[in-house]
């Protein structure tokens, strides 16, 4: 099958069983991707275990919902974009963060309630937003950010700027009303928004066979006229190949497409979940294949990067992690007298 045909077709699934030798999505990543592309998993991964270490010593207050286990989504699929083009994000939503270039300083100090945090220590976990990097803002709200995807996508267009914006979302949301009615809309204006579901099996505590008519998520997309690809979201390599060919269809002009990632998150919906819907042995078989040590197999066995190269990786995520911590920790508690800064817009002039 061509590049040109997979996205002409609106159900597809691609297969990861070929040998590590037949695989020309592997080959296009030069050594430097190979190497930023398991440092960014192996950030994001070690960013949210000690997000959930934090939590538990009463450092993070409220909730947060971790994606470990999904690392190769948020990579393989930011990792396809240009700098200049935008995000927007869910409530788990940290991973989309750091691939699109946070810092996990600021991150944790946001986390920890400190000024120094990217929304002044205001949003905590659920609405990490970097403007400037592109990142539009991660959601509360199951399926947020699917109308904002369309906005970003239609100022695009109109402003001519060929930036595209890719669109998170997971597999609850795509039985919101929201889902419908933003890829009908940026199907007809044939908008630059890739829409990526995250399907990691479950929303909430509901598995996904109990709350969806049809197993792949990404077969909607023929009743809006665009590709719907559906992909295995623990490889890196076929999700970064299937997102490059979305984006640049996309910056073409050619309009939307439905990416499905199949994966799963490891950890519970939030920190209350107890995991009473599914059993050790269900969580322990897809630990078995988590995407970062499936990604680090294959390049070690094709000689691209040798252990020692992976092995200095790990150790600079390890001290970048500690030193994120470190600056949050140390970070300044919002000054109270400043409660309502940007909360209210500034009162306009009266004109008699």
């Amino acid at each position: 099958m061509t590049s040109a045909t997979r996205l002409k077709d609106h159900a597809v699934s691609f297969s990861s069983s070929r040998t590590p030798n037949q695989r020309p999505e592997f080959a296009i990543l030069s050594d430097e991707e190979i190497g930023e592309s398991y440092r960014l998993m192996r950030l994001i991964r070690r960013f949210e275990e000690r997000a959930e270490e934090s939590y538990t010593r009463g450092l993070i207050h409220g909730t947060m919902h971790l994606s470990i286990g999904q690392e190769a989504v948020a990579v393989g699929i930011v990792g396809a974009l240009k700098p200049h083009d935008t995000i927007t994000s869910t409530h788990r939503g940290h991973g989309h963060s750091i691939a699109k270039g946070a810092d996990p300083a600021r991150m944790f100090a946001e986390f920890f309630g400190k000024s120094t945090g990217y929304c002044g220590g205001r949003g905590g976990s659920m609405h990490i937003a970097d403007v400037e990097a592109g990142n539009l803002g991660a959601n509360g709200i199951v399926g947020g950010g699917l109308p904002i995807a369309v906005g970003a996508g239609l100022s695009a267009k109109m402003r001519k700027s060929h930036q595209v914006c890719v669109c998170f979302f997971g597999d609850g949301a795509s039985n919101e009303g929201a889902f419908h009615e933003a890829l009908n809309m940026a199907s007809i204006w044939k908008l630059p928004v890739v829409f990526v579901c995250e399907n990691n099996k479950y929303g909430m505590s509901m598995d996904i066979s109990r709350a969806s008519a049809v197993p792949d998520i990404a077969k909607r997309a023929v009743a809006y006229a665009m590709p719907g690809i559906t992909v295995d979201g623990n490889d890196l390599a076929l999700t970064r190949a299937t997102a490059v060919e979305a984006i640049e269809r996309a910056r073409r002009g050619e309009g939307p497409t439905l990416i499905e990632c199949k994966t799963y998150r490891i950890r519970g919906h939030s920190k209350s979940d107890r995991n009473l819907y599914r059993t050790k042995e269900e969580i322990e078989s897809w630990r078995a294949q988590c995407p970062i040590e499936r990604f680090k197999a294959e390049a070690l066995d094709l000689g691209r990067i040798d252990a020692k190269a992976f092995d200095d990786i790990d150790a600079g995520v390890e001290a970048e992690i500690e030193s994120a911590i470190a600056f949050a920790i140390e970070s300044p508690m919002p000054d109270p007298t400043r409660l309502t800064d940007d909360v209210y817009a500034e009162s306009l002039p009266h004109h008699a």
